[in-house]
C-alpha cells in the first residue's frame, strides 16, 4: 500500500494494483481522445492531432481539434469521471450495489428543472443553472424523507426510487405540455448528448470536480472504508457517520447535478463504472480514484461508438450507455439474485 501525505495532515492511502488500475484507464482515454481527435469528417492522424494539441499544426487543425472536438472530449471525460465518482460515494454510502443516482431519483430531479426550463422558453445558461439547483432540491427531499433518527441505506433507496418514480411521471407531463419544437429539444437533452458541447459546458464542470473530487478522494475516502463496516463499528471508530453522510451526499449530488447540466441525464455510468473498479481493483473500499478513471474511458468509447459505430447515422451517447448499462444492471440482478441478496 501506497500512503500519500499532505501537508496539512491529509493522507491518501492506494494500492498499487487500484493505482495500476487508474492509470491504464486514464491512458486509455488519452489513447482514445487522440483517436477521437482525428475522427470525423476532416480525419487527421494521431501525429497530427498530437503535433497540433502542442501547438503546432495548420491552422484549419488547430480550429478543427482545438475549437471544435477537444471540447466535446473534455466535457465528456469530465461528466464520466463526475458520475462514476458519484455512484462510488452513493453506492458506499447506501451499501447496496443499486445505490446509483440513475436509481435514486436524482438525476431525474436535475432533469425536471432542465424541462422546465425548455418548456418555458429559456436559454442554455437557465437550463444548466435550473438543473443544478432542482437537483440539490431532490437530494435534500430525499434525506429529508429518508430521515429518522438518522439516514440509513435501505430506506434512502427505497425513498429514492419512489421519489424517482414520481419525478419520472412529472418530467413525462412536461414534455406533452412543451412545444413540439421544444419538445424534441427536451427528449435529446433528456436522451445524454454530446453534441455541440463546448467551453461553457466542460468548465464549470472541470472546476467542481478538481475542487470536490479533491476534498473527496484525500478527507473522505479512508472514512468511507470505515462507514461500509456499519454505521455503529464507523461510529465507534471515531467517525462521525450522519454528517460525514449528509456531506458525501450533498457533494455527489451537485457532481450528478453539475454533470446532468453539461450533458443531460446520462444513464448508468454511475452504476456500472464502480462496480467494474472493484472488479478490476480486487480491492474493498469506495475505489474513488479507480472508479472515476474508468467513468471516463466508458463515456469516451461510447461517445465513439455513438458516432462513429453506425455509419450514417449519430446516436445521443446516453443511448449507448443505457443499452449497455441496461444490461449490465440486468447480469447484476440476476447474479445478486444468485447469491441469495435479493
Amino acid at each position: 500500500m501506497i500512503v500519500l501525505r499532505t501537508p496539512g495532515g491529509l493522507s491518501l492511502r492506494l494500492r498499487p494494483r487500484a493505482l495500476a488500475v487508474g492509470a491504464t484507464c486514464a491512458l486509455l482515454t488519452l489513447a482514445v481522445g487522440v483517436l477521437a481527435l482525428g475522427s470525423g469528417d476532416y480525419p487527421m492522424s494521431a501525429t497530427d492531432v498530437l503535433r497540433t494539441l502542442a501547438g503546432g499544426g495548420t491552422p484549419a487543425e488547430h480550429f478543427i481539434v482545438h475549437e471544435l472536438r477537444l471540447p466535446r472530449l473534455v466535457t465528456a471525460v469530465a461528466v464520466g469521471a463526475a458520475l462514476a465518482l458519484a455512484g462510488a460515494v452513493f453506492q458506499s454510502l447506501v451499501r447496496n450495489p443499486l445505490g446509483s443516482p440513475d436509481l435514486l431519483g436524482f438525476t431525474q430531479g436535475a432533469a425536471t428543472g432542465a424541462l422546465v426550463v425548455i418548456v418555458l422558453g429559456g436559454t442554455s445558461a437557465m437550463l444548466a443553472g435550473a438543473a443544478v439547483a432542482s437537483g440539490l432540491a431532490t437530494g435534500a427531499l430525499v434525506y429529508a424523507l429518508a430521515w429518522r433518527r438518522g439516514v440509513h441505506g435501505y430506506r434512502l433507496v427505497l425513498v429514492g426510487i419512489g421519489v424517482a418514480a414520481i419525478l419520472t411521471g412529472v418530467n413525462g407531463w412536461l414534455l406533452t405540455r412543451a412545444p413540439l419544437m421544444d419538445a424534441a429539444r427536451a427528449v435529446l437533452w433528456l436522451t445524454g448528448s454530446l453534441d455541440g458541447r463546448g467551453w461553457a459546458h466542460a468548465v464549470p464542470l472541470l472546476v467542481a470536480l478538481a475542487v470536490l473530487g479533491t476534498a473527496v478522494l484525500a478527507a473522505a475516502g479512508p472514512a468511507l472504508r470505515l462507514v461500509e463496516m456499519g454505521d455503529d463499528a464507523a461510529s465507534a471508530l471515531g467517525v462521525p457517520v450522519q454528517r460525514l453522510r449528509l456531506a458525501l451526499l450533498a457533494t455527489a449530488v451537485l457532481l450528478v447535478s453539475l454533470a446532468a447540466a453539461a450533458a443531460g441525464p446520462v444513464n448508468f455510468v454511475a452504476l456500472t463504472a464502480p462496480h467494474l473498479a472493484r472488479r478490476l481493483t480486487r480491492a474493498p473500499g469506495p475505489n474513488l480514484l479507480p472508479s472515476a478513471a474508468l467513468g471516463a474511458l466508458l463515456l469516451v468509447a461510447a461517445d465513439q461508438v455513438a458516432q462513429r459505430g453506425f455509419p450514417g447515422h449519430q446516436l445521443p451517447v446516453g443511448v449507448v450507455t443505457g443499452v449497455l448499462g441496461g444490461g449490465y444492471l440486468i447480469w447484476l440482478l440476476a447474479s445478486e439474485r444468485r447469491a441469495g441478496r435479493l
